[in-house]
Formats: C-alpha cells, sequence, structure tokens
C-alpha cells in the first residue's frame, strides 16, 4: 500500500512546493491539493462535515488554485505524482482545464492524477452556471470532453454543458490515461458513477466502513463490466495503527493520504517527517 501528503494549500504557511519537495524526500508516493475556487458568504448548501452552512474553518476561504500550485510542486520534485483531493473541474472551463492539466503532465513527465468532486457547495457550483441537481451530469461530460482532448488528433464534443466542434489541442498527456479518481461519500449512486467513468474512489476523512465500501463498490464494477479493479485511496482522520493500516491493505486500498495543516514550513516538514518514521517509509 502506498502513501500519500494532502495539504490543503492556502496563502499562508507552507508552499505547495517546499511541502511536495519533503514529501517526496521523505518517501512518500503522492502530493495532493484541494480546490475552491470561491465560498459564497451566504449559502444554503451545507458542508458535509458540520451538517450547516458553517465551515470548519476558514482554509476554504483561502486555498490556492490547485493546478498553478501543483505547477510549482512539479518544478522541485522528480518522482512524487501530483494529485487533487479534490478539485472541483465543473468550476472551470473544460477546454482550458484540459489544456492546464495536460500541460502538467507533459511537464512534470507523466506524474498527474486527477481527485475530483461531484461538489457539496452547490452555492459555489451555481455561481458557475451549474446546478446542483445536474452536477453528476456535467462533471461526466467535462471528463468526456477533456479524455477527447487528451487522446484525439481532432477532438469535439456535443453535450448539455459542453459543446465545442472539430478541435485540435497540444500537448497531450505523457500518459496515455490520465487516472481519475471520484472523492465522494459511499453509496450506490456515487459508486455506479464510478464504475461507468472514472478509475477509483477516494474515502472521505473519517470513513467508517472502508472494506465493506471497497466490497460494494467492486461489485459495482463487476456489475459495469469493468476489467481489473477500482483504484481505492482512503483519506485518514487518525494517526497510523498498524491494525488499521493492515485492515485497509486487506480491503485492497491501494493509498493512504495523510493530511498536514497550511502552518510554518518548519511545522510542516516536521510533521510529514514524523508520518513518514510512523509508516517506516523513507
Amino acid at each position: 500500500m502506498r502513501h500519500g501528503i494532502t495539504l490543503f494549500a492556502s496563502d499562508r504557511g507552507i508552499t505547495p512546493a517546499e511541502a511536495a519537495k519533503a514529501a517526496e524526500e521523505s518517501g512518500f508516493d503522492t502530493f495532493y491539493v484541494p480546490e475552491h475556487t470561491h465560498i459564497p458568504v451566504k449559502r444554503e448548501a451545507a458542508h458535509p462535515g458540520t451538517g450547516g452552512a458553517e465551515l470548519p474553518d476558514d482554509r476554504y476561504l483561502r486555498t490556492l488554485d490547485p493546478w498553478v500550485g501543483l505547477g510549482t510542486a512539479a518544478a522541485v520534485t522528480s518522482r512524487i505524482r501530483l494529485a487533487t483531493a479534490v478539485a472541483l473541474p465543473v468550476e472551470s472551463d473544460p477546454i482550458t482545464l484540459a489544456k492546464s492539466i495536460a500541460t502538467l503532465d507533459h511537464l512534470s513527465g507523466g506524474r498527474v492524477a486527477i481527485g475530483a468532486g461531484f461538489g457539496w457547495n452547490t452555492d459555489e457550483l451555481a455561481d458557475h452556471g451549474i446546478p446542483g441537481k445536474r452536477r453528476r451530469t456535467a462533471l461526466r461530460e467535462y471528463v468526456e470532453a477533456m479524455r477527447a482532448l487528451w487522446t484525439q488528433e481532432t477532438a469535439s464534443y456535443e453535450g448539455e454543458f459542453v459543446r465545442f466542434g472539430p478541435s485540435w489541442a497540444y500537448p497531450k498527456p505523457v500518459q496515455q490515461h490520465l487516472p481519475l479518481l471520484i472523492g465522494a461519500g459511499a453509496g450506490p449512486k456515487t459508486f455506479a458513477w464510478i464504475a461507468a467513468h472514472a478509475d477509483g474512489w477516494m474515502t472521505t476523512p473519517g470513513e467508517q466502513d472502508v472494506a465493506g465500501n471497497a466490497d460494494r463498490l467492486r461489485k459495482a464494477w463487476q456489475e459495469a463490466g469493468r476489467s481489473g479493479e477500482p483504484d481505492i485511496r482512503v483519506l485518514a482522520a487518525a494517526k497510523p495503527d498498524p491494525e488499521m493500516l493492515s485492515a485497509w491493505e486487506a480491503a485492497g486500498v491501494s493509498e493512504a493520504i495523510w493530511g498536514v495543516p497550511d502552518r510554518s514550513a518548519a511545522e510542516v516538514v516536521a510533521a510529514i517527517g514524523r508520518h513518514a518514521q510512523r509508516l517506516g517509509i523513507g
């Protein structure tokens, strides 16, 4: 089982480049950052953690652009994979987003993975012209359109949310297939979407039934006629514990993701080192 580091990258504390460099040097496999373009002051959407309009903290207001942040990380690393936990693709123009992601994969030597969410903050989505009840359809179209731009010499797409005529778009990603994981709460609807359109599942923090839900996802995967196994990654909400790690590995988890705060570089580098020591990596 691999291990990753996620930084809730903001405009304070350690930079993504510093954190990614420390994570690579400590033996971690993937570096993740999140995305929110903005947070509407007045909201009806409930945060999945608080259950209401209250946010857990103000980092949601201060997130850096994930693709710019990962670009800086790519420049100071050579091995660690670069990913999002999670990005919100439907809050960007799909043609320019496809260009940004392909460029990052090209310049990093094929190290990009996409963790994407449907978006809990439906007020935020609405400001981007995405109705909350149509967000899954919109994400499917964005994914299909971007994959067309990444893989086809002359690409076009016609959908409800994305439309463009025959077009050329370069660079193409180094990877023939950019991995896409969906970060969302477990459930039949989510697992059916993943089985139809994605490569795997990223849990929400504190997921209590990793093994049971991994089995449910595999069942949906098989029913959709997919070969192989879904990629399952766990966002950890506790310190590493040997029994917990063994259970995740037995459940087929490919990567455990450990969070660090947006504090000073010295504090975060030390925290990454402690995580590596507990995990016996590096």
